[in-house]
């Protein structure tokens, strides 16, 4: 058990990056008027990890990466290219022909997909409370979307958000894998698979878009992305879980949503309905329920690497 003012300081922390984070969301927003969602999405994160890259080669960090076997260096690459390429891309995409909210809400889907690969994969059965906390999260987002009357050009938009949440659901699991199987720390585990995935989604973005044409608010925008909202954040993040418990990380990750729907109302005018709002809060606590510990398993399935 962490001590009171570490408890304090580690709730601090990562409540502060939740919400840097959520400021991602409106930068990406802007951004896509001016860079590819590819592109933007490789640049971030390839320019995140080249800042990362010299604690590689910090003892401990170097000590572990020389004793990775042949099955660490596939499972490494399978999560970045699931974590990042897919997921990171995919929401790129997505944000490009939906509002912010809308591919958040999609992305809260994970805990439900998740929770079915780690019973697949892992062995972990969900409990009745947290098969209720499913259904709640699906009824959410059946009242945001009610009546569902989805312009063509926003289908194209939604699928990729799917995409998103599958790659996001299949990086949690592996992420969870390496980090709870391996004896890497998550620090190396995030620089070699953001790595990976940044570098193939990187080369997929200028080998099908056009190079952009950046200006000063979309450079701005991409380098506080790249040292505050990746690098920053991630290491931060990483921080604050060595004082929280899982369940306590994933309520505070989880209010990300609302943030996005505020910072998206105030500077991106994407305004809510009551019945959005009341949707949103359903989906909240359902995907909260099923973050919660298993007693027949042990394990929370919030307890992963971000």
């Amino acid at each position: 058990m962490s001590s009171p003012p570490l408890k304090i300081q580690s709730l601090l922390q990562a409540i502060l990056v939740v919400t840097i984070w959520a400021t991602s969301w409106v930068m990406i927003k802007i951004g896509l008027e001016e860079i590819p969602p590819f592109t933007f999405a490789g640049m971030r994160y390839f320019l995140a990890f080249l800042v990362l890259l010299p604690l590689a080669f910090r003892k401990q960090n170097l000590s572990e990466i020389r004793r990775f076997s042949r099955l660490d260096w596939t499972n490494l690459a399978m999560l970045g290219l699931f974590y990042y390429t897919i997921n990171q891309g995919a929401v790129y995409a997505a944000l490009a022909h939906l509002p912010a909210v809308s591919v958040s809400l999609v992305l809260s889907f994970t805990s439900i997909f998740t929770a079915w690969i780690a019973g697949r994969s892992l062995g972990e059965r969900l409990s009745s409370l947290q098969w209720a906390g499913l259904v709640l999260n699906l009824l959410g987002a059946f009242l945001y979307f009610f009546p569902v009357k989805i312009p063509t050009s926003q289908i194209i938009g939604l699928l990729f958000a799917f995409a998103a949440m599958i790659g996001n659901s299949f990086g949690t699991v592996l992420g969870r894998k390496a980090n709870t199987e391996g004896q890497a720390s998550p620090l190396t585990i995030t620089i070699i698979s953001m790595g990976i995935g940044s570098v193939a989604l990187l080369g997929w973005g200028l080998s099908t878009e056009s190079w952009p044409r950046f200006t000063q608010q979309s450079l701005i925008f991409l380098l506080v992305m790249v040292l505050v909202n990746t690098a920053f954040a991630f290491y931060l993040w990483n921080k604050a879980l060595k004082g929280l418990q899982a369940t306590e990380a994933s309520i505070i990750n989880n209010t990300l949503i609302f943030q996005i729907a505020l910072l998206a109302w105030v500077f991106l005018g994407e305004g809510l309905s009551g019945l959005d709002i009341a949707g949103i809060t359903l989906a909240f606590i359902g995907a909260l329920i099923v973050q919660l510990p298993n007693r027949r398993s042990g394990i929370s399935p919030a307890s992963k690497a971000r």
